[in-house]
């Protein structure tokens, strides 16, 4: 019993702390006003955090579903940084929250397919995140107001006059952030699952120490 609560504590804190490595992901919280030029690099870190946690997890309670919950725990406190924004009188379109779930179902959706195979887990699992998380938070991103609007309208007050938001040279290195995200996070979340997948043994052996 002890053990079996440590191990869900252990997903809550990560979750935690990978939510707070959320907000140091965009140029402001969440890529909410340069949501359109920081799209690509905000797509392959919150794939490969996303993909390193969750099968980590996964992995070692070997249980269909873990991914989900450890991004269901991300999604909870994001909205609660949500909540204390819009507390400070900041619209509720001033922070997005990413959409991580569907993508940690679809790896979870893999893991149960394959019958628990670890590599099928990491491959296939690894690259449907990559692919589709940079989908899910567009269309997450279309449905709001225009970012650039919120930015100018609602500046972060702790921010220095220089990180004062600019308008962005969309299409200018590329013409679709969504492809580009999704083609470098289905390659790069692939190796990063790998590790999450490797930290497994790291734990194993701390824990027969």
């Amino acid at each position: 019993w002890l053990r079996r609560t440590t191990h869900y504590l252990f997903i809550v804190v990560v979750a935690v702390n990978s939510t707070l490595l959320t907000i140091n992901a965009g140029d402001y919280i969440f890529y909410t006003d340069w949501a359109w030029t920081s799209f690509v690099v905000f797509s392959i870190s919150q794939s490969t955090m996303l993909a390193v946690g969750a099968i980590y997890y996964m992995l070692f309670t070997g249980v269909p579903g873990t991914a989900t919950y450890y991004a269901t725990i991300m999604t909870i406190y994001t909205w609660v940084a949500k909540g204390a924004w819009f507390a400070l009188g900041y619209p509720m379109d001033f922070i997005t929250v990413p959409v991580w779930i569907p993508s940690a179902m679809l790896l979870d959706l893999t893991y149960w397919a394959t019958r628990r195979n670890k590599h099928a887990a990491i491959i296939i699992g690894g690259t449907l995140i990559g692919l589709s998380l940079p989908m899910f938070n567009m269309i997450n991103l279309l449905l709001i107001r225009d970012p650039l609007e919120v930015a100018f309208k609602y500046p972060r007050p702790t921010l220095p006059p220089y990180m004062t938001p600019i308008e962005p040279q969309v299409g200018k290195f590329y013409n679709s952030p969504v492809a580009l995200g999704s083609g470098a996070g289905a390659v790069l979340t692939v190796p990063i699952a790998a590790l999450g997948a490797k930290l497994n043994t790291w734990t194993y052996r701390w824990m027969a120490a």
